[in-house]
């Protein structure tokens, strides 16, 4: 079902240069990176990382291991300040932003390394993603007035209905610590859900699930992009599931972009396989 989703869409130039679903071509894009780049002592992690991510585009970040994926990640989220470039979200320029800031602009993501409150419980976790939309005040909060519990209550519920989309409002109030890993998993991405993102970003969310909890996983990313009208970007080693839901890919390499394009488009592209298989022996003799 995923694989037949993904394929029937069509990707349209976009003025600058790039690709976006065509659905999103008259939409302010979520994501623009312009000669993005970043050094560390004198190394170049990531040189001229150009991107455009449409409103509502599944779009995939992959490449060979230490390519600076995850280093475009931290950049996006304001981990790290880029040395050059420019990093638009929704229009806006980030230059200058803190991380807080650009999650309040609309960036989210989960990590490579789990990190959840293990000693909370599922439903803490989720409420600590919505701390940016509490409406009452420290006076409400300190003497519990009316607004305070309505609010509590109406908190509660939306937990509830973003743990439904993984089938997790049963496990509420477990120890987020004691969960499967693929439940941590899951739950990590909701609770970045819950900051009420326009751009998720998702690090290897299908590392360490079986295959048939990445058929699901992939199922449940478009229907979080088809219910929240956002766009999902994902860096990820299963080629399955990349090829399965992205519309638009995006290769890196050495920290450099190597390859843009859909899916048919990448797997065909020799520079790619080059990438990941190495030279074959008769090229480089």
């Amino acid at each position: 079902m995923t694989q037949q989703r993904r394929s029937t869409t069509k990707m349209v130039p976009f003025p600058s240069h790039s690709i976006v679903p065509e659905r999103d071509v008259d939409k302010l894009p979520v994501l623009e990176a312009r000669h993005l780049g970043i050094e560390f002592g004198g190394l170049k992690a990531v040189e001229d990382f150009n991107l455009t991510i449409g409103k509502t585009e599944i779009a995939g970040l992959i490449g060979p291991n230490g390519a600076g994926k995850t280093t475009v990640f931290n950049l996006l989220t304001k981990v790290y300040q880029p040395t050059s470039g420019t990093i638009m979200i929704n229009g806006k320029d980030t230059a200058g932003m803190n991380t807080v800031q650009a999650n309040k602009l609309g960036v989210a993501r989960t990590f490579q390394n789990i990190r959840l409150f293990g000693n909370m419980s599922v439903e803490d976790n989720v409420r600590i993603g919505l701390h940016n939309q509490v409406p009452y005040g420290m006076f409400s909060g300190i003497f519990r007035l009316p607004r305070y519990w309505k609010q509590e209550k109406k908190q509660h519920e939306r937990a509830l209905e973003l743990l439904s989309i993984f089938g997790m409002q049963d496990m509420a109030s477990a120890k987020a610590g004691s969960l499967p890993y693929g439940a941590q998993r899951r739950l990590e991405i909701v609770r970045a859900l819950a900051t009420n993102p326009s751009l998720l970003l998702l690090d290897e969310p299908a590392a360490g699930m079986n295959p048939h909890e990445t058929e699901e996983l992939m199922d449940s990313i478009i229907a979080i992009r088809d219910q929240f009208q956002i766009a999902v970007m994902l860096i990820e080693h299963d080629m399955k599931l990349v090829m399965g839901i992205c519309e638009g890919i995006c290769v890196l390499n050495y920290g450099r972009v190597i390859a843009k394009g859909t899916a048919e488009e990448i797997q065909k592209n020799p520079t790619v396989i080059e990438a990941y298989l190495g030279r074959r022996k008769e090229d480089a003799q």
